[in-house]
Formats: structure tokens, sequence, C-alpha cells
């Protein structure tokens, strides 16, 4: 038996990926769990994953509302990268911005059902593609800071997606047909010579792989907001879910902070 607060499912990238749930002071390894039967209890206790008070809700995936309105990690420019101000000089938090937006980034193209562009920190690949359940990925482009890669992934979204989607994903349902290399060089060729200088040569492909036994037919996500046990036999783990056989997903990353009890 584990317990204590979860952080979202931790992740290595091997020719299968490899999970494991912080819990607690333990770091549960969980791809040994698929194809068993395993139970959650959430003991009716969210713990802020910034300022570790207890909180009645969490906002954005982890905060108590004082963090939700003042932390770093959940500043407008986290959504909209366009709309970093950090090379300005202008943060909620310098310190925090020089380590996190001030930092090299890739805008890059992953096919999680189809084909999407998002950004990413370089110290966040290929940790992000696989929190999105991609099956591939490729870079397009290294840019300075946060800003410019919100500024080309923002170009790039009126001709490709930026978002997944999620319960294609979680079938399985995969783009069959595509090109990555052949996309990645069309879309550079629509950014303005200002952007182009930006682009990332290599055309290397990350090919991903999940520990899923069996994908569902239909999707249903249940969470601890509704229900204070979950139970199950895991099926697989393919993104941040936790897939069931009853094709039911438990999002990991949307409870962080919650105080869950797991056990077989």
């Amino acid at each position: 038996m584990y317990s204590g607060p979860i952080l979202k499912l931790r992740t290595e990238l091997k020719s299968v990926i490899e999970y494991e749930l912080p819990i607690g002071e333990e770091l549960v390894g969980m791809n040994k769990f698929i194809g068993k039967y395993i139970h959650f209890e959430w003991k009716n206790e969210i713990l802020c994953i910034s300022c570790g008070r207890k909180t009645n809700k969490s906002f954005a995936q982890g905060y108590c509302y004082p963090c939700f309105l003042n932390s770093p990690e959940t500043s407008e420019c986290i959504l909209r990268p366009e709309l970093c101000e950090a090379h300005e000089g202008k943060a909620r938090d310098m310190k925090w911005a020089k380590n996190h937006c001030l930092q090299p980034h890739y805008v890059y193209l992953a096919v999680s059902s189809g084909i999407k562009v998002g950004i990413t920190r370089y110290s966040q690949i290929p940790t992000r593609w696989i929190d999105q359940g991609a099956s591939f990925a490729i870079k397009i482009a290294e840019t300075p800071n946060r800003f410019i890669s919100g500024i080309i992934e923002v170009a790039l979204k009126e001709f490709v997606s930026d978002r997944t989607a999620w319960q294609k994903m979680l079938k399985n349902q995969v783009l069959e047909e595509f090109d990555l290399i052949e996309k990645k060089h069309e879309l550079f060729s629509k950014l303005n010579s200002n952007l182009q200088k930006f682009k990332v040569e290599d055309d290397k492909i990350t090919e991903i792989n999940y520990p899923v036994l069996e994908f569902p037919k239909k999707v249903k996500s249940i969470g601890f907001d509704k229900f204070n046990e979950i139970a199950g036999r895991i099926m697989g783990i393919k993104g941040q879910y936790l897939i069931f056989d009853d094709n039911t997903v438990l999002n990991i990353r949307k409870h962080n902070g919650y105080v869950i009890e797991m056990k077989l």
C-alpha cells in the first residue's frame, strides 16, 4: 500500500515508456501493475503543489487559488507563450522566468492522433511529447526564449492544429499516412525570414511506444472529484492517463496534490 499526495507521472524514454508515480515519499514504478487490479482511494484532501497548504479545490492542475493567481507557474504565458514578456524584464518572478522562459525552447510537430504543433523548453524533451501521448515527434525550430517560440507556434497554427484530440489518442487512432519531415519543411516555408533563421536542420523523428495491453474502444474520463474510490484492472498507460479494463481513464496530472491511498 502507498499513500500521500500524488504528482504527475514521471517518464523515461525507452523502447517502451517507463512510468513512475510520485505518491507521498515514494516513487512507484507503474509498468509492473499493468494487467493487474489496483485500487485508489482519495482521502478528501488536496495539498497545493506550490505552497503545500490544504485547498478545497484545485486550480490549473494542482494549485490553491492564491497560488493560481500569483505563482509564476500559472502565468498567462504558460498557456499562451506568445504573451511572454520575460525577455522585456517583466514577469511574476524574474528569477523563475530566467530558468524557464529565458531558456532555449523548441517548436515541434507531434502525432498523437493527427499532426499538431507545440512548444516546450529544451529540457522538457521528450517529456512533453510523452505527456501528450505522442507516437512520433520532430523538432522544427530552436529559439532563445519562450516568446519567440510562441510567435512561431501562432504563425503555424494557421496551417496545423495546436491541440491534442485526447480521446482519439487514447483509442490509439493515430494518423496512418503522414510524412513529418515533409510537413516540417512545408510549414517552415510559410514563416517569414525573421523566423526561418531558427529552423532545426536535424530531421530526426522520435518514435514513442507506450505500455498498453489493450486500447479502449470507447473512452470515459473519471476523476476523484466524483468518485472517492477508483478501481479496476489497468490495461495500460498513455500520456498521463491510466487506462482501465472498463474503458475508463484516469488523468493523473489533473489530480496533482490529491492525497491518495493506492493498493493492490
